[in-house]
């Protein structure tokens, strides 16, 4: 009993959010593996048995094979956005989900069966857990410029190719035509669709497509692969992304680090709260960020780093370093940055608890008074016991 209690009080306030969003990620992650897993099967053996199988033309059964390796590799992307509590990947999800059991009962194979049951069985999950995944996506304004220029410019040489068909050699459907615009964009270029040599304009047309989707492509990746990297160097720097930073809200912010506020660190990350940590240690903010810990490097006392750390989205402000004078100048630029927000600050000389409640802080401890207050409340019996027992045991 004693240890139901003890592992009940160690699970997070939300462990049950947590745990019915990790399920649904990890059930949407599978349905992804296996859309992926079966598509190649099926491609490899071109097996055949499904209840579906007199009735769909082989045709049809190839290309949902195929069509299944991508909607796979979409889910995957999907999953991600879910497991980041993205509203955008739940409904992406949720399409994706009847796609994939559709091209399962296509592909008419007795190794899509899996598939088709996981898929349907995942759909009343995602449905139950739809309030867990509550975060806007938050594109810049290079994200939203490069992907409608890689959309436009396919849209460009799709449209464009077809209705000058006459033109090349190879072309004859508007699927021809998007083939052409994908592969000479990509500069990949197989040779099999190609301009007349003696038509000027297809050959105009075709280094157009070939500049502009060379272009598109490279600011694409760029936008999507340049902040991953900044995210690797700002883990490795301890530093927060900035995608990071715009999903902060209702969390705890820990302004510096030091010997007291070592243990708040710990209870926090005990009972699951999202809180960031705000201090100019290298080395104390690498060793935080090597445990999963949140932290933004600068100065706690400056305007910029708690301005980046959303400090007017916080729930409550926690201070307590070894160094008062600095509790106080810190303390102060949080209340004018955010005037209604909770502001805790410890003392380490008693005589400055007044002076860090005119600074702003709603509430001062002293470390020393409490501790002496524990140890005589303890020793009398009290019931402030199990608190010095807890505290023994973390140490």
């Amino acid at each position: 009993m004693a240890d139901d209690r003890s592992l009940r009080a160690r699970l997070p306030e939300n462990w049950r959010r947590v745990l019915t969003t990790r399920a649904a990620v990890v059930l949407v992650l599978l349905v992804a593996l296996l859309s992926v897993a079966t598509a190649v099967v099926n491609i490899g053996t071109n097996a055949v048995g499904g209840p579906l199988a007199e009735y769909v033309p082989g045709a049809v059964q190839s290309a949902a094979a195929f069509t299944g390796a991508l909607t796979g590799f979409m889910m995957v992307g999907s999953a991600l956005a879910l497991r980041r509590g993205l509203r955008t990947g739940w409904w992406a999800t949720l399409f994706l989900l009847p796609l994939t059991a559709a091209q399962g009962l296509l592909q008419s194979s007795p190794y899509s069966l899996p598939l088709v049951v996981l898929s349907i069985v995942s759909i009343p999950i995602l449905l139950l857990t739809r309030k867990r995944f509550d975060k806007p996506l938050s594109l810049s304004t290079t994200q939203i410029a490069a992907g409608a220029s890689l959309v436009g410019v396919q849209l460009y040489g799709t449209i464009g190719g077809y209705a000058l068909r006459e033109h090349f050699d190879g072309i004859r459907t508007i699927l021809d035509a998007f083939y052409f615009t994908l592969i000479t964009s990509s500069t990949v270029g197989y040779g099999d669709v190609t301009p007349r040599p003696e038509s000027v304009q297809g050959i105009l047309f075709t280094m157009s497509v070939l500049v502009l989707g060379v272009a598109s492509f490279g600011i694409a990746i760029g936008a999507l692969v340049g902040p991953a990297i900044q995210a690797r160097i700002s883990k490795t720097l301890g530093k927060m992304s900035e995608s990071q930073l715009q999903l902060l809200d209702e969390h705890i912010l820990v302004l510096g680090y030091g010997e007291l506020t070592e243990p708040i660190v710990d209870e926090l990350a005990d009972h699951g709260r999202e809180f960031v940590v705000v201090t100019s240690d290298r080395e104390a903010a690498t060793a935080l960020t090597d445990r999963g810990i949140s932290v933004v490097k600068g100065d706690p006392s400056d305007e910029e780093p708690l301005r980046r750390a959303k400090i007017d989205r916080s729930a409550a402000i926690l201070v307590a370093t070894n160094h008062d004078a600095e509790d106080a100048l810190t303390v102060l630029t949080a209340r004018e940055l955010a005037p209604n927000t909770r502001i805790v600050a410890a003392a380490t000389d008693r005589e400055n608890t007044k002076k860090l409640e005119r600074a702003g802080a709603d509430a001062v401890i002293s470390p020393s008074m409490l501790g002496g207050h524990l140890l005589v409340r303890s020793a009398l019996g009290s019931d402030e016991s199990g608190l010095i027992d807890r505290i023994l045991e973390r140490e």
